[in-house]
């Protein structure tokens, strides 16, 4: 007979892969154990093993489940009737407050997608680019003539938008609305101020 699926099963795999991204972020994925795994998450390392069978397996989920839930929201956002500017000034502002709480998950994306195996990197890496396509997009209208026909440029400029955003948690952890507000602005201006003179 068959095992049922326990009715906290999502809530129990949901913390597991909290208390996964924490150790990994904190400790680093090659250096973390099993048994760290299991005190953060307050459980024994049998039960961490009736949801996953390895750390890899582990690592994958909470990336793809990250990076996926990342893609749906920024990609998903609703631009209708708003001029280059103003969708630029509303990804920046979507993408910093979608960053949010999750600075572990963030953290683990940076150097985590390279130690699975390739199949798993190229879904990954699919969501990345779906999101620097999405910005890219923006970032070419607001100066089309600056870009028109040079791919290497626009993705050099969507880059560094990305690294600003990217990078905000190790200088401003635990931030709040307000702070996050301002510096989204300031991003955007930076932004529309710069691309132009490229």
């Amino acid at each position: 007979m068959a095992r049922t699926i326990a009715k906290d099963h999502d809530q129990k795999r949901a913390q597991i892969l909290a208390s996964a991204a924490k150790v990994f972020a904190e400790a680093g994925f090659d250096r973390a154990t099993m048994t760290q795994l299991a005190s953060e998450c307050g459980i024994s390392k049998a039960n961490i093993y009736h949801y996953y069978d390895s750390k890899d397996a582990i690592l994958y989920d909470i990336l793809e489940t990250y990076l996926s839930s990342l893609r749906d929201r920024i990609c998903g956002i609703d631009l209708t009737g708003l001029g280059p500017q103003d969708r630029l000034r509303r990804v920046v502002h979507e993408i910093l407050f979608a960053y949010q709480g999750s600075d572990h998950e963030h953290r683990v994306q940076v150097n985590g997608v390279e130690k699975l195996p390739p199949a798993q990197q190229k879904v990954l890496r699919g969501y990345q680019r779906e999101m620097v396509n999405f910005l890219g997009g923006i970032i070419r209208d607001i100066a089309p003539k600056v870009f028109d026909g040079d791919k290497a440029k626009l993705r050099a400029a969507t880059m560094s938008v990305f690294g600003m955003l990217n990078w905000y948690y190790m200088w401003n952890s635990g931030a709040g609305d307000a702070a996050r507000r301002e510096y989204a602005r300031l991003v955007a201006d930076l932004t529309l101020s710069g691309v132009k003179g490229i």
